[in-house]
């Protein structure tokens, strides 16, 4: 009997030691924070994507507005004619095909914005992201959180500061805020791409 106490003494022993063993020999967490917010709009590249995209919608609405100018001189016309004038149903039907047109196009148009603009967002988010993995890897964290940087004291709204106080991170080792790190390899990889011969802004 005593033999077989000592025995399962000696084996929760072993097992003990295993198992602290095994946990100082496993990697521990380490956890990053990065302000996404805060990426999107200091990274050059989204900012020159959007500046591009925004020129293009200009050059759109100067076409459509064109087009409207041309609806109000017939809208004009019309109003200077009565429904027994010589081509007015000629006039109100070319009227109504003309707005029906550019109603048509300025939906398409809107379309195709709201199109590019969201592979813009998924672009830029996917190079954030592919970052963030380097980054992670070369320095060993083993999860990165999205938080918001802006401490709540800067608050100046009652809107801003409920949502200061519902956010998912309360306190944060500043050493793990990668945010600024992510920003600069962003930039410097943007910038190094931008001014090579040729360069262009995909979009």
């Amino acid at each position: 009997m005593k033999k077989l106490v000592v025995f399962t003494a000696a084996v929760a022993m072993i097992c003990g030691m295993g198992l602290v063993r095994a946990e100082a020999q496993s990697d521990p967490h380490k956890v990053a924070l990065i302000d996404m917010a805060q990426v999107f709009k200091q990274y050059k590249k989204f900012e020159a994507l959007r500046e591009g995209l925004k020129n293009e919608i200009a050059g759109s609405e100067e076409t459509i507005k064109a087009d409207v100018e041309g609806i109000k001189a017939l809208s004009l016309k019309l109003q200077m004619m009565t429904e027994t004038s010589p081509g007015y149903a000629q006039a109100e039907a070319q009227l109504a095909s003309k707005a029906a047109e550019i109603d048509a196009r300025r939906k398409v148009m809107q379309r195709d914005f709201l199109r590019k603009e969201s592979q813009i967002y998924k672009e830029v988010y996917m190079e954030v992201q592919s970052a963030v993995k380097m980054y992670a890897e070369y320095y060993k964290y083993t999860l990165v959180l999205r938080f918001n940087r802006t401490e709540l004291s800067q608050e100046d709204d009652a809107r801003g500061v409920i949502n200061g106080m519902n956010r998912q991170v309360v306190y944060h080792n500043p050493e793990n805020d990668i945010t600024e790190a992510v920003l600069e390899y962003l930039n410097k990889k943007y910038q190094k791409t931008a001014a090579a011969p040729g360069a262009t802004s995909s979009q």
